[in-house]
């Protein structure tokens, strides 16, 4: 990932990346933390976030319903907030497109901004390319293909 930009990569499925932020940081963890996994992470994420530091919560990969112990997040005066889009009007998802549009979409003609594709599959082996995402071996997006001839 430090090819894309990132100042750091983490491998957290073979470190520990409360112990990898903090080397990372020396010592004073993440100011933000934005996770997609949450259950037992959630306590890991307050370890490794900075004093003051804000998590923002979009989706539960590892379960919303939790046992945790809040004295870390009241003693390093953290910020844990939720978003997601489900809930949101049409006219507030539209403003996002819009936003998009005019400063993504630019970039990404530019080249400045690339997608990352891990593996692409015919839409007929869709099931190999749904245990390649089961397997979380994949870097990057799945992507399905369809033949062109066979579209309206």
């Amino acid at each position: 990932m430090r090819d894309l930009g990132a100042d750091c990569a983490i491998d957290y499925q073979s470190e520990d990346y409360v112990e990898a932020v903090k080397a990372f940081t020396g010592g004073k963890g993440a100011d933000v933390i934005l996770d997609m996994v949450g259950g037992d992470y959630i306590e890991r994420n307050w370890k490794a976030a900075a004093v003051e530091g804000r998590i923002v919560q979009i989706a539960f990969l590892n379960g919303s319903v939790v046992e945790a112990d809040f004295t870390r997040l009241m003693l390093k005066r953290l910020t844990h907030t939720g978003s997601t889009l489900r809930a949101r009007d049409n006219a507030f998802k539209g403003a996002i497109a819009r936003a998009l549009e005019d400063r993504i979409w630019p970039e990404i003609a530019k080249g400045r901004i690339r997608p990352v594709i891990d593996t692409t599959f015919p839409l007929s082996e869709a099931a190999e390319a749904h245990r390649r995402m089961e397997s979380s071996a994949h870097i990057g997006k799945i992507v399905l293909t369809t033949d062109a001839s066979l579209l309206p």
